[in-house]
């Protein structure tokens, strides 16, 4: 009768689900929401202090009867974040996150020091990308030396989660991938990009050991007395919120595409060897599985649909009752929602355009769908990069919030052309870092099932969910696509110049 824990540290929130595999079931499901520390230069922060209390607010309207139960907990964190940590255990100064692009020259700095971009993914994969770890350790030299120079520990958000249940300080493959210092091809630390991050450090001394992805530790007994656990809880290695939306997903094994609709955008396969594109089309990363896991990111999705809701006064989650009676190309409206800059393509001083306005389309509805259009524009444009390579798959899964959305899932099915399906639990992160503790739980008793025998167990559709591409609709937004990259191509040298887009 265990229960197994999935915590989602997300930007927008905290979410926790207990699920029970006897029963094949999630028994509770909590959230709390987050703020965010928003600047002008484009930075975006969050205290981490700020995650624990949503934590703890989340354990406590668990049932004392459902605490007891717990045997495992996994979480599941926002990737590239930055927490700096004293060797005392102490946070030195807000994280960085994942959609800051206040270091957008430091990312330049980095690449240059290494030999160019071409050279970085020689050496890790990777470029180092806007939001990318890596470039947050030169901004915080600059701009809070004095965190810089107490730093001890390098931590990404869902590793100081893990430290504060546990005490111990360590990353896992899939999540450390992300920082642009992971060789992905061999699973060590490029000592070169490193070292052009800062010469003058090593900064190997404060990355934490790499552990596998099915290793666990148990949770100290002040933490487990404090949230209401037993003792013997074990809390698995966890990993990025893509990383574990593709076990929530049942994407563990090559031959499937996982779509998730959150704040960023993301597409990712299940690969059983590196999967590296010299021109940089996708991220190279690791999975949390033991696999790897090639992934398009782009920085702005629910921001786009979000922001649209609010200038019109109501709530996204009444977008599809907006929409109703627009058609696909919104009237004539296309909308580049680069709100947070952009990652994919690869534009960080880039800001969110509308065109085509005239006076009978700039309606509600049409602005709505063109924030949704352009957030799915996107996230297609990443996808033919990918069947560029010869990568090709049979179905999408879709996750996320922008998933709730009956009008967001046919327009997915739509664009890509391809049969989406819906996992029954909505919180794919936070649920698969629930799966994940249930087989690193596994393998600490001894148990040798591996995670893809886990995911077919549990991972379930929902047939209600399911959305098929319709013909007509299908045509009709391939010449929609083609506006919007022509869009995007004109507007490109605008923000491929630092300062353009700028809102210093």
């Amino acid at each position: 009768m265990s229960l197994f824990i999935g915590l989602d540290v997300g930007t927008q929130s905290v979410k926790l689900v207990a699920y029970d595999p006897q029963a094949r079931q999630v028994v509770a499901c909590h959230g709390r929401p987050l703020e965010l520390i928003a600047g002008d230069d484009g930075s975006r922060e969050q205290h981490a202090q700020w995650w624990l209390a949503a934590i703890r607010a989340c354990f406590a309207q668990l049932d004392p009867a459902q605490r007891g139960r717990v045997a495992a907990i996994g979480v599941s964190g926002q990737q590239h974040g930055f927490v700096p940590v004293s060797a005392a255990g102490q946070v030195l100064a807000p994280a960085k996150l994942w959609c800051d692009t206040s270091t957008s020259l430091e990312c330049d700095e980095i690449m240059s020091a290494a030999g160019g971009a071409a050279r970085c993914v020689e050496l890790a994969g990777n470029p180092v990308l806007a939001g990318y770890t890596a470039s947050k350790l030169p901004w915080t030299r600059k701009h809070r030396p004095e965190v810089y120079a107490r730093l001890a520990t390098i931590l990404l958000p869902h590793d100081y989660v893990n430290f504060w249940l546990t005490g111990e300080r360590w990353m896992e493959y899939g999540d450390a991938s992300g920082t642009g210092w992971l060789d992905v091809r061999t699973r060590r630390w490029s000592p070169q990009m490193l070292a052009a991050t800062d010469p003058d450090r090593d900064l190997g001394e404060l990355l934490p050991p790499l552990v596998e992805a099915d290793a666990s530790f148990v949770i100290t007994p002040a933490i487990a007395d404090e949230l209401g656990l037993p003792r013997h809880v074990r809390v698995a290695a966890g990993g990025g919120d893509n990383m574990m939306a593709a076990i929530g997903t049942g994407n563990v094994a090559p031959g499937m595409l996982s779509m998730s609709l959150g704040t960023s955008g993301t597409l990712f396969a299940h690969a059983d060897r590196p999967v590296v594109d010299d021109d940089a089309g996708w991220a190279a990363f690791c999975s949390s599985t033991g696999g790897w896991l090639p992934l398009i990111c782009t920085m702005n999705c629910t921001v786009a649909t979000e922001n649209v809701a609010r200038l019109f006064g109501f709530d996204s989650r009444d977008g599809d009752a907006a929409m109703a009676g627009t058609a696909p190309g919104a009237g004539g409206l296309v909308m580049l929602p680069f709100f947070n800059g952009e990652r994919t393509p690869n534009l960080p001083f880039a800001r969110g355009a509308l065109f085509g306005m005239e006076p009978g389309n700039l309606t509600c509805g049409n602005t709505y769908r063109a924030a949704m259009e352009g957030a799915t524009y996107s996230l297609r444009n990443g996808y033919d990069a990918l069947r560029a390579a010869g990568l090709r798959f049979d179905a999408i899964r879709l996750t996320g919030g922008g998933g709730k959305s009956a009008a967001w899932r046919q327009m997915a099915a739509d664009v890509f052309g391809l049969p989406v399906d819906v996992p029954e639990q909505a919180e794919g992160a936070a649920f698969g870092a629930a799966l994940q503790a249930l087989w690193a739980h596994g393998r600490a008793d001894g148990s040798q099932q591996d995670i893809a025998a886990i995911a077919r167990e549990h991972v379930r559709i929902s047939p209600a969910l399911a959305a098929r591409p319709g013909p007509d609709a299908v045509a009709a937004y391939g010449e929609h696509y083609a506006r919007f990259l022509q869009h995007l191509q004109a507007v490109r040298p605008l923000y491929e110049a630092p300062g353009m887009g700028s809102r210093e």
